[in-house]
């Protein structure tokens, strides 16, 4: 862990500060673990929540600038409290105690060696829960291949095509490259996904593209590259749930809502191209009613 930290290149941005000596690098993450929220989640996709619900640990910071970020407050403000390994392990424990279908690790990457410590000694107390990696899809290969063994399902956002939108949306002009490059990783490194009789993933990578407004051939060409690299070994979530908030209305068009035509026109191209692993939504997801609260 110490190797790691101490000259941090976890995430794509390869900072290389100490982060053992309290420096910070761009995500704003230091040596201990900040963590915002343990719940059980009902708001996953179905496949991840069982009866329950997903047992969601919600990291603070990030490494990404999303101007439109429904959690901005822990992943800008860094809003949550510190929490050593040990304590970790023992909130993932009491996640399974209370009946959660999966353990639902939220923007986890730049707490990668201490989140692996922590599986370790939840582990060795009898946490048997399926591990997701909830991630915003901006890793490095490496830290994939260090996830190996440990993570059973990658749920990875997709949120870009070009360059032009990982800057001016996310601070990050080289998102897709490593974003396309991470996923590919990932289905190498898990396989196709494999589903339990009553539907509850297992195994493999579940990818999210969040449509945005005036973004339609953008997710398009997204779900047009997923196909062709993939085809059917990886599932595809295509979420229609994005709100206008934190500082979306300085950056038209994401002032707005989404159109029914924009979705659709995704949904439709996902179809036409022959996709059958797709989740899609209804318009009831939208809102910030589905946010969860981090006070």
């Amino acid at each position: 862990m110490e190797d790691l930290l101490s000259h941090c290149t976890l995430c794509p941005r390869r900072c290389g500060v100490n982060r053992m000596a309290g420096a910070r690098g761009f995500c704003g993450a230091g040596r201990t673990v900040r963590m915002a929220r343990a719940m059980l989640h009902q708001w996953e996709e179905p496949c991840l929540i069982g009866t329950h619900g997903a047992g969601a640990v919600f990291f603070s910071h990030c490494t990404l600038r999303c101007v439109y970020c429904q959690n901005h407050e822990i992943s800008h403000g860094g809003s949550g409290k510190d929490v050593s390994e040990e304590a970790l392990a023992e909130i993932f424990l009491d996640l399974a105690r209370q009946g959660a279908a999966t353990l639902d690790l939220v923007t986890p990457t730049h707490y990668t060696p201490q989140i692996l410590s922590a599986l370790t000694l939840a582990r060795a107390h009898g946490l048997t829960l399926p591990i997701v990696w909830n991630t915003s899809g901006y890793e490095t290969r490496e830290n994939i291949e260090r996830l190996a063994g440990a993570v059973d399902i990658y749920l990875p956002d997709l949120k870009y095509d070009s360059t032009t939108y990982g800057q001016r949306y996310s601070a990050a002009p080289d998102y897709a490259a490593a974003a396309r490059a991470a996923i590919t990783a990932m289905t190498a490194q898990l396989g196709t996904v494999q589903f339990a009789a009553d539907g509850r993933l297992l195994r493999g990578v579940l990818v999210r593209h969040l449509v945005l407004p005036g973004g339609r051939h953008e997710s398009i060409a997204l779900v047009r590259w997923l196909w062709e690299t993939f085809g059917d070994t990886v599932q595809l979530s295509l979420m229609r749930q994005y709100t206008p908030l934190y500082r979306a209305h300085d950056f038209p068009p994401l002032h707005r809502r989404l159109t029914t035509f924009e979705y659709e026109s995704v949904v439709d191209a996902a179809r036409t191209l022959g996709m059958t692993r797709v989740y899609v939504q209804g318009a009831e997801a939208v809102g910030a009613d589905y946010v969860p609260l981090f006070s």
